[in-house]
């Protein structure tokens, strides 16, 4: 007797015990649902090990990279794009507050999905030439690049223009410290930042002054603000709290 009382005490802690003898107790319409929620527990515990064991596979590594490719561009793309965006809006853009927020998710949303399908399109075609070539050159990435640059940002906007230009005064950094790596330029005996930084803001207010259409318009709002709406003012309201009274709104 007491062996047997030992036995049915540790079965009872046993967790299966526990659980089947827990589903008996409730009600048949409960214990229904329980069991569905086990089972899709079950069934979504075999698709995670089922994804996880085809990203091991090497076989797909490459068309992998051009998937996760895609979503970091896309995720990317909506990082940087909405603060800015939002900030921009509401500084220099009127409009309701409805329309407000459908420009910030438009501009967020042609961003991130245009830095989506380039990097997905440049992977690709990086893949392809590798697959094709049996290894990779200097050159597919220049080819795959012009290609994905030529269908993605190709089109002139306000968003392609913008991260058009953020890349090109970026390789103009790049392709001087290349040139200065290679020999091509002597390496200055002095850091020529202080002249670099003279000659654009020289040229970008002499533009902005005098040539003024040809600068983006969100560089021209930007400009206008610190350097047009400063000379402007009425009283205390809106020359230190305000930059412009309701009036002039």
């Amino acid at each position: 007797m007491r062996n047997l009382s030992l036995v049915v005490s540790a079965s009872r802690t046993d967790p299966i015990y526990r659980c089947s003898h827990w589903l008996c107790a409730l009600p048949k319409r409960s214990r229904g649902r329980s069991v569905a929620a086990m089972g899709a527990q079950a069934m979504l515990k075999t698709l995670v090990y089922t994804v996880n064991s085809l990203l091991q596979q090497r076989r797909y590594r490459a068309a992998l990279a051009v998937l996760k490719g895609f979503r970091n561009g896309a995720v990317y793309g909506a990082k940087i794009r909405a603060p800015h965006a939002l900030v921009m809006t509401f500084l220099f853009k009127s409009g309701s507050l409805r329309e407000k927020l459908k420009a910030i998710a438009q501009a967020t949303y042609t961003h991130s999905r245009n830095l989506a399908y380039f990097v997905f399109t440049y992977k690709g075609l990086m893949a392809l030439q590798s697959q094709l070539q049996g290894k990779n050159f200097q050159l597919h990435s220049f080819v795959a690049a012009c290609v994905g640059g030529w269908l993605v940002f190709g089109e002139n906007n306000h968003i392609n223009s913008q991260i058009n230009m953020y890349l090109l005064s970026r390789i103009l950094f790049g392709l001087s410290r290349l040139a200065v790596e290679k020999g091509y330029i002597p390496e200055p005996k002095q850091d020529p930042f202080p002249i670099f930084a003279a000659v654009t803001w020289g040229i970008v207010l002499w533009l902005f002054e005098y040539h003024r259409h040809t600068l983006q318009p969100s560089l021209q709002s930007s400009m206008t603000y610190l350097y047009d709406d400063s000379n402007v003012w009425h009283d205390i309201s809106d020359f230190l709290i305000y930059n412009k009274s309701n009036t002039q709104k």
